[in-house]
């Protein structure tokens, strides 16, 4: 049975846990030859070596979202390692100070989340969009949120604002090189079982209950549930979808 991925080179930024861990695994098992990046190295050996024991391939590349320098090198990376790059899903991103008013808010953590969230997307797109027309086309899919469509006073302005940017970068980008053969899309997850979640909105059972009930469904998310649906955004399946900006948070938005 052929792969959706295969020959293809694929790019995950934030691979060294969480939802870019299972993307990176699962574009892997698809076929697709992959750059898994992130700032922690020993994370990101750690995610490369789960797609080779299922017989997938993968290289780690250090980068850090909020050096522009890194961006341009991991993107080349692609090219240099593997000879191009046909998908990518921009997956890193930071949540910055949670529960704290605009009035209070650090200009510093809001440069930083800017830098990262903000910033570091619209870079890798800019270098990786440049990669793609080398082939001929290629799909990129962008990390949004549910606060890129709705406000929080839980996640702060930095990561709603931001959050709220990438809609902007992603719609753009969509409508601007659609006839090149690109295309881009952003997924928004709700509350997904992740280590980021579990250290800010799934502390404690009480915590838990409150995050579940958020959900029409009745429960949070697993990262399957999303790394699903970027494959599926990034596969010939989807070769009519571009400028979407597409919920999976078991109906969060409909509250």
């Amino acid at each position: 049975m052929t792969k959706r991925f295969e020959s293809k080179v694929a790019l995950v930024t934030g691979g060294t846990s969480g939802l870019g861990r299972d993307a990176a695994i699962a574009f892997a098992s698809e076929g697709a030859k992959v750059v898994v990046t992130g700032r922690r190295k020993k994370e990101g050996e750690e995610t490369v070596g789960m797609v080779k024991k299922t017989g997938g391939v993968a290289t780690f590349v250090q980068a850090d979202l909020s050096n522009p320098g890194d961006i341009e090198s991991m993107v080349r990376a692609c090219a240099r390692i593997y000879g191009g790059l046909d998908c990518a899903f921009n997956n890193a991103g930071i949540d910055g100070t949670i529960r704290t008013p605009l009035t209070a808010y650090s200009l510093e953590v809001w440069n930083q989340v800017m830098a990262v969230n903000l910033t570091g997307m619209f870079l890798c797109m800019k270098y990786e969009i440049a990669e793609m027309l080398k082939r001929g086309g290629g799909s990129i899919v962008n990390m949004g949120a549910v606060a890129s469509k709705k406000a929080s006073p839980v996640v702060g302005v930095a990561y709603v604002t931001s959050k709220h940017g990438v809609v902007g970068l992603t719609q753009t980008g969509a409508i601007e090189y659609a006839e090149k053969g690109i295309r881009i899309n952003a997924v928004c997850p709700g509350v997904i079982h992740t280590p980021l979640s579990a250290r800010t909105l799934l502390l404690d059972e009480e915590m838990q209950k409150r995050a579940q009930s958020m959900h029409p469904i009745g429960r949070v998310g697993e990262p399957a549930e999303v790394s699903s649906l970027v494959l599926w955004l990034c596969s010939d399946e989807a070769s009519f979808v571009t400028g979407a900006i597409i919920p999976v948070d078991g109906g969060f938005l409909l509250r």
